[in-house]
């Protein structure tokens, strides 16, 4: 009877250990140093070395094995596997001025270990503080930071109070090269004081996704020259890039999608190269695109602020870009843009 009040004591005070870890792990998972894994560690190894003591001395072999037991498995999985998953550069980061914001912002979407795919809706609150005109931004990075997207978070109450707002904003991004990455919240900032900016960063993992290859059209002066070394602004110019993108129904649509987003494209090796872009355009998206049985396909975009316009050689380089992307696609034989005066000089 005495052996089995004495079990089950052990048992206990494992289960209190474990609670105890668990809490730690929770409540501090996310911060920007390591203090927690650092306390969980030594909480671990202290009641391990308490437990080898007490075998040693007093020989209850038993209960000292249930302790211990239970005291590695939760250091383990509450102090090591952690850090596998998220290495120490995948953890929560707050900006440099190591401004706790976790206070500020709340994340409801996406949810917490959830592997995440494109369009990501994102969605939770925020103080007030954090707005400026009902709005702020949202990045995507993978574990080499590479940008993969943006999204404006617009606030859905009135955003003029010290208060928690909810806010939500659709983030579509590029096929991420690495299976994890981050996902950052920058407070708007209109004074542009470093001072100012807040930052809350949190980790995400990437669904695994089937994707495809494709051919991003840039242009490089370098091969569109006359004999006389003068642009001549033509098609010669134009130099395919290859990039991925998600296996979906709308590859033109997402690969044209891509191509707009322009110099966030390139890597600093093609820049080298002399490949360049004026893309992206402030203003200038792709509303819709309608494949007819012909292989004519009509895109009509958004210029809300006549970026498309200009002088000829700009113009017909901007077009031809979009051209022969499009074309890439064996179905399709002509392009048209709509509204009929964009990309005119």
């Amino acid at each position: 009877m005495r052996k089995t009040m004495k079990i089950t004591l052990a048992i206990i005070i494992g289960l209190v250990f474990t609670f105890l870890e668990l809490n730690l792990f929770i409540s501090d998972y996310g911060k920007n140093e390591s203090l927690s894994s650092r306390i969980r560690a030594m909480f671990s190894l202290a009641i391990i070395f308490a437990c080898l003591l007490w075998l040693i001395f007093l020989k209850k072999k038993i209960e000292v094995f249930i302790i211990l037991g239970i005291a590695l498995f939760v250091f383990v999985s509450t102090a090591v596997l952690p850090n596998l998953i998220f290495p120490k550069n995948q953890i929560i980061n707050f900006n440099s001025q190591n401004k706790d914001t976790s206070s500020d912002i709340k994340i409801f979407s996406p949810p917490a270990y959830k592997p995440i795919e494109s369009p990501l809706l994102i969605s939770g609150e925020a103080r007030g503080n954090w707005f400026f005109e009902a709005e702020f931004e949202a990045e995507l990075y993978d574990a080499s930071n590479n940008l993969l997207g943006k999204a404006t978070l617009t606030a859905q109450k009135d955003w003029m109070t010290e208060g928690f707002v909810p806010f939500q904003g659709i983030l579509s991004f590029t096929p991420p090269l690495t299976s994890s990455g981050s996902l950052k919240f920058l407070s708007a900032n209109p004074s542009g004081l470093s001072e100012n900016q807040k930052i809350f960063e949190i980790p995400v993992q990437f669904k695994e996704i089937p994707r495809r290859k494709v051919l991003l059209y840039y242009y490089n002066p370098q091969k569109d020259k006359d004999e006389l070394g003068n642009i001549k602004c033509s098609s010669a110019g134009l130099t395919p890039i290859e990039r991925e993108i998600f296996l979906s129904k709308t590859p033109i649509q997402e690969t044209i999608n891509l191509l707009l987003k322009g110099r966030e494209n390139l890597k600093p090796e093609e820049i080298a190269q002399g490949i360049t872009t004026e893309y992206p355009l402030e203003g200038l998206k792709l509303k819709s695109i309608n494949l007819k049985a012909d292989g004519t396909l009509i895109l009509e975009f958004e210029d809300s602020f006549n970026k498309t316009s200009g002088g000829a050689c700009r113009v017909n380089i901007l077009r031809s870009q979009i051209e022969a992307t499009a074309k890439q696609f064996s179905q399709v034989k002509k392009v048209y843009f709509l509204p009929e005066w964009i990309f005119q000089p």
